[in-house]
């Protein structure tokens, strides 16, 4: 079938040994992935100042609601690829592939032409000061004019995780991660560059993340290589490749909303609570990669499962990642309760204590909490991985409506730990439409299928 060794068949094997294989690219992967804006937030931070910081850091929320709708949405279509590859249609499969680059295409420029027009509303809206109005609306317009390379990536990338090879996507995004840090200090500490700087760094490198993924497709997955025939539009496919994709957009983007609200309200706080909360939470996103990383793991391992028919193995695969990732909740417990104060030094001098002390006020408000973090994550990637979006996405509704509460409770009234205080509340909630209706899901699926 013209496959090559990096293809992974994950219905047969030890689910714990496949999952961990899987895992560790994606998690080195993602780390590399958060370096992008993390990059950008370090060099601007060291090298232009605090107000720099504030400005490009506090952009985390609204750039991952931009890039989790795209990367939401082809991780959805891939389910299918994955699907049908698991069960071994492979001319279905590269039209599902066509299909999805079509999808992600027209959505990538419609957001570009969206956003581009409401930048400025939208920044209003999240009570930025006029100090730094000017360079968050100059880089996050940057950011939006390149949205096409990064749905080009996504798409790709995801693409290759769904035939089971996550080691190709980490090798490009360390090449252009690499590439993205040598660019931020290039064009800031030497050409005397602003925020722009940054944003152009981003775009490029993750350009070339994009081109890499192409020519190693081209050269060395036959099984994906697309023909006139494959790209006959089909609006009953467009449907079900929707039917998945826009739950999987919309569930990162409600839950982006959430995180924008929340930075909304930081922002009243003023420069000082946006650099510490900013940095506490680019900690937290790369530290909690390894939670996002068996999402997508479990993700692609359940799509081929469930689309090979074999739902025992569905239940094995999410008992074992459940007790990795409580194993690393633990750690990640431990690490950022007491070692948070120091990680926040990679972004903002030690001489800056009041920066310190609010991203430590962070830590020590929501460390309990990450248990239920990485569970919300085995448990809506196995949905999505089984071909359920609607419930997913009902959990980051329960998500949003609780950090909006939290947040409508706090903000003006409390101090800044209330504001804090609103993720740990959110991910419980959004775990209560998860879990009961995995359990159900298995318990229907297992009796029509008692042979499995």
């Amino acid at each position: 079938m013209g496959e090559n060794n990096a293809v992974q068949d994950m219905t047969t094997g030890s689910p714990a040994k496949l999952i961990v294989r899987f895992m560790i690219p994606v998690c080195l992967g993602s780390i590399f992935q958060q370096f992008y804006n993390i990059a950008d937030s370090i060099v601007a931070g060291q090298f232009i100042g605090v107000q720099a910081l504030a400005a490009i850091g506090s952009t985390g929320s609204l750039m991952f609601f931009v890039t989790g709708w795209l990367n939401g949405l082809s991780s959805g279509f891939a389910i299918l690829v994955s699907q049908w590859f698991g069960a071994r249609q492979y001319d279905r499969m590269r039209h599902y592939v066509a299909m999805s680059v079509i999808l992600s295409a027209a959505c990538a420029l419609l957001m570009t032409a969206g956003f581009l027009i409401a930048n400025e509303p939208i920044l209003r809206m999240m009570n930025y000061s006029e100090d730094i109005m000017p360079d968050v609306k100059l880089y996050m317009g940057i950011i939006y004019a390149g949205l096409i390379v990064t749905a080009a990536y996504n798409a790709l990338a995801a693409f290759l995780r769904a035939l089971g090879d996550s080691r190709s996507p980490l090798y490009f995004l360390i090449i252009s991660a690499v590439i993205n840090i040598v660019l931020d200090i290039v064009f800031i500490a030497v050409f005397g560059m602003g925020v722009e700087g940054c944003a152009y760094a981003t775009v490029i490198a993750q350009g070339i993340s994009a081109l890499l993924c192409y020519i190693y497709i081209l050269k060395r997955f036959p099984i994906l290589h697309l023909k006139r025939e494959d790209f006959k539009i089909s609006l009953e496919s467009f449907g079900r490749l929707l039917a998945l994709g826009t739950p999987m957009g919309l569930q990162f983007s409600i839950t982006a909303i959430g995180t924008i609200i929340v930075q909304g309200a930081v922002n009243v706080y003023g420069e000082v609570y946006m650099a510490g909360f900013s940095a506490a939470g680019k900690i937290q996103n790369l530290t909690g990669c390894v939670f996002s990383s068996f999402g997508a793991t479990i993700a692609t391992y359940v799509g081929q499962n469930r689309g090979a028919g074999k739902i025992e193995r569905v239940r094995q695969g999410v008992r074992c990642t459940q007790i990795m990732v409580l194993a690393w909740s633990v750690i990640l417990m431990a690490a950022m309760y007491f070692g948070g104060r120091y990680m926040t030094w990679l972004f903002i001098s030690p001489s800056e204590t009041e920066v310190v002390n609010a991203s430590v006020t962070y830590f020590h408000t929501v460390f309990w909490c990450y248990p239920f973090l990485g569970s919300i994550f085995i448990y809506r990637n196995t949905l999505q991985g089984m071909g359920y979006g609607l419930v997913p996405m009902m959990g980051g509704i329960f998500e949003l409506a609780a950090r909006s509460a939290i947040i409508m409770l706090a903000a003006g009234h409390v101090s800044y730990v209330g504001i804090c205080l609103s993720d740990p509340m959110a991910w419980l909630a959004a775990l209560i439409p998860l879990v009961p209706y995995y359990f159900y899901k298995m318990h229907q699926l297992t009796r029509l299928s008692p042979g499995c």
